[in-house]
């Protein structure tokens, strides 16, 4: 199964909608970088509210496609972070110092905007 990806404006926004398994997050992983390039979209907004927990090698590929999408250009914030979430991102040691969060994801979207200075 897939995760959709939609195009707003010159921005991505992916709500992740249950729970990943190691296969359909090396699949989101590709379908995003592969996406951000095809639009050449400046920022990417990941909605994680539907996310209760989250295990090594997921939490591994996601702060991946955070780097990665960085390095393509791509502004990312992260939305709607569980507490359970936050914990094993810290945890684990998945640098995400320098990642804009968000609370929701219209909050989300607002932060991207400011930050694209729209």
């Amino acid at each position: 199964m897939r995760i959709p990806i939609l195009k707003l404006d010159d921005c991505l926004l992916v709500s992740i909608q249950w729970e990943l398994d190691d296969q359909t997050a090396l699949q989101f992983q590709e379908d995003l970088l592969q996406k951000i390039h095809e639009t050449s979209s400046n920022g990417v907004v990941i909605d994680l509210t539907s996310i209760d927990f989250i295990d090594s090698f997921i939490a591994k590929v996601l702060g991946d496609v955070i780097s990665m999408s960085k390095l393509m250009g791509a502004i990312v914030v992260l939305t709607g972070i569980q507490p359970a979430v936050a914990i094993t991102l810290i945890e684990l040691g998945i640098g995400l110092d320098d990642v804009l969060t968000a609370l929701d994801l219209e909050k989300g979207l607002e932060k991207l905007q400011q930050e694209l200075g729209e």
